[in-house]
């Protein structure tokens, strides 16, 4: 007679919203690290509410549910719905359910239907759910993660000097016809 939801509560019962946030965090996190197949027992997570200041390294899988503003790179990363990360991220996977502001340079790029990008994405595989935001650039890399290579240095400019520069196409110089001032350039038409 009474039965109960997927997530175990009884029927007619609402679940308050931070409940559902933490299961929905879950169910994306378990759901990384089973897909990946070269998760390994190394998971840092950045939880919500905290703010993180620099640059974060590592080889394992790293969480974020809070807040990033610096470079990241790691294995795996999971930047959960409602999180925010300003900084280049390098990742071998990167799944985006949140809010990152720079340059991506992932193997495997996803993001989910919450996901908003403003930046460039460097990638060898891109998938974009429905409702997801981009903004920017993607480009098919197959050395995305590696460390990019500066460009080439252009030859300056070299600028002339003002006595270099034709009289004609001097800036203060009055009207000239045939390298004579133009008497009628000044004149007062009504006079």
């Amino acid at each position: 007679m009474f039965g109960k939801t997927k997530d175990g509560t009884p029927e007619g019962e609402r679940v308050p919203a931070p409940v559902q946030q933490f299961q929905r965090l879950a169910a994306q996190s378990s759901a990384l690290q089973s897909s990946s197949a070269k998760a390994s027992d190394e998971v840092s997570s950045i939880s919500a509410g905290m703010t993180v200041v620099g640059k974060i390294s590592g080889q394992g899988t790293v969480q974020i549910f809070g807040r990033i503003e610096g470079e990241l790179h790691a294995s795996t990363v999971l930047v959960a719905e409602g999180a925010d990360v300003e900084g280049d991220i390098v990742a071998d996977d990167l799944t985006v359910g949140g809010r990152v502001k720079g340059t991506i340079r992932a193997s495997r790029v996803k993001l989910n239907g919450t996901a908003a990008v403003e930046g460039d994405i460097f990638h060898r595989s891109l998938s974009i759910e429905e409702n997801a935001r981009f903004e920017g650039s993607s480009r098919r890399d197959d050395t995305a993660t590696e460390t990019p290579r500066m460009p080439l240095a252009r030859p300056a400019v070299q600028a002339q000097k003002p006595s270099q520069v034709p009289s004609h196409l001097a800036p203060d110089s009055a009207p000239k016809i045939n390298g004579a001032p133009d008497k009628g350039a000044h004149a007062n038409p009504a006079g």
